[in-house]
């Protein structure tokens, strides 16, 4: 389909333009960026008032499929996942059975490209089974479609087999996505603190995410092996990757919202929507956290998806699965950190679109030329957006199957600012917001 989307505002962070434009797509590509562009369109999308901006790059979200369809299905996430925005997203390797195997993942992008929602980048398992034992088969799995290869919550105890791994990926060019957290301090089910202790929870000390970070660091730079950090946590974290990066060490790191945004305060009287991993911190880390954001420490934020069934979160705190639906709430918390912080538009926008694209770089095959961007002649995956509309989380307004979230809004009585008002993916509309 022909499509015309006029009258919005323009904004590509990675090329700087923002400017009031028109959008002409045709065959799945941007024909055209520019004042009053003639074009043939069988539809026109008027966008004043709107943002035109790149669809959302998301290097975190839960399908819970295969093994988890009672808290989600393909079809539930990858369409809340076009609601709010995101064009292409990046899924860890922990269903059930683990994505460890070639068939698995054929499997899983067929799928995924039958919905016609969303992009689906798979990260295959590092180890069989998750388990930390053996290595995977990467160039099997990399044939299959993996674009690097993630442990995802699980840690690797054996730094032997972790150094061999990371030896492996740097022969032939492979990613490792690697969650810093120390397999012995990270039993617990809240960070440690004066919170944690007035509760009586078990504690998660910022020690598990250092200790991690510097046996990654220095097995990055013994094998030279590119590796992406997820979900940093804490301040001491954040200065080691400070210090890491400017020494030249390959890697990258994201955060996820929640941390961005809340603390173990959040926690109140052991509400369960708050028992996440990593574990909620103080407000110094997730002051860190959004200061690491903006100077680009960090380099994407990420909404770490995962939907999770009322039985398993209505439980005792410590009894709770961890996890919580974000995927459809990404834009809006990254406009209000920005927002609050006082970060412009652009660099708020690039978080989630340019530089998490980049984070992906040449794994992304023929899309990574205008993935997380807006140029003539790229991929038209791109989101509209009304930044003057709010809208309150409710379980109602989720498309996600999993209903649970710290941001919900008869808890916390706050509306988040922006809703995705078109999302379209490779020229088509995969999600339009009902006329309000």
């Amino acid at each position: 389909m022909k499509i015309l989307i006029e009258h919005g505002r323009v904004i590509d962070p990675a090329s700087g333009r923002d400017e009031r434009s028109d959008v002409a797509i045709a065959d799945g590509r941007i024909v055209a960026i520019g004042r009053a562009v003639d074009f043939d369109a069988e539809r026109r999308i008027d966008a004043a008032g709107c943002i035109v901006m790149p669809g959302l790059v998301d290097l975190a979200v839960r399908l819970r499929e295969p093994g988890h369809e009672h808290e989600g299905m393909l079809h539930s996430e990858l369409k809340a996942a076009a609601a709010g925005g995101v064009t292409s997203l990046v899924c860890p390797p922990d269903t059930d059975p683990p994505l460890d195997e070639p068939g698995l993942v054929e499997m899983l992008k067929f799928r995924a490209r039958k919905l016609s929602s969303c992009r689906l980048f798979p990260l295959g398992a590092l180890t069989r089974g998750l388990k930390g034992d053996a290595l995977t088969e990467m160039a099997h799995l990399s044939e299959a479609g993996c674009i690097g290869f993630s442990q995802a919550d699980h840690a690797v105890r054996d730094t032997n087999l972790l150094m061999r791994a990371l030896q492996y990926a740097a022969t032939f060019g492979h990613t490792v996505w690697l969650r810093p957290q120390d397999a012995w301090l990270s039993t617990g089910v809240a960070a440690s603190g004066a919170v944690a202790t007035r509760l009586g929870l078990s504690t998660v000390p910022v020690a598990a995410e250092t200790v991690a970070l510097h046996t990654i660091v220095e097995l990055v730079r013994a094998t030279g092996a590119r590796v992406h950090l997820c979900r940093l946590s804490s301040a001491a974290g954040v200065d080691l990757v400070r210090r890491a990066k400017a020494e030249g060490v390959p890697i990258t790191a994201d955060v996820n919202v929640h941390s961005l945004h809340l603390t173990d305060v959040d926690i109140g009287y052991f509400n369960a929507d708050m028992r996440l991993s990593p574990p909620l911190r103080q407000q110094a880390d997730r002051d860190a956290l959004r200061r690491a954001l903006a100077d680009g420490t960090i380099d994407a934020l990420v909404s770490d998806h995962n939907p999770v069934a009322d039985d398993a979160k209505n439980l005792p705190f410590a009894e709770a699965e961890p996890g919580a639906s974000a995927v459809e709430l990404l834009l809006s918390l990254a406009l209000k950190w920005g927002q609050d912080d006082g970060v412009d538009l652009a660099r708020t926008l690039a978080r989630v679109t340019s530089e998490p694209a980049r984070v992906l770089g040449a794994s992304l095959g023929a899309h990574a030329a205008s993935a997380g961007r807006l140029i003539e002649g790229g991929v038209a995956d791109l989101c509209v957006l009304d930044p003057s509309h709010t809208w309150p989380v409710t379980r109602e307004s989720l498309l996600s199957q999993g209903k649970h979230t710290p941001f919900d809004f008869t808890a916390t009585g706050t509306a988040l600012p922006g809703r995705v008002r078109l999302t379209v993916l490779a020229g088509g509309v995969s999600h339009e917001a009902p006329a309000s």
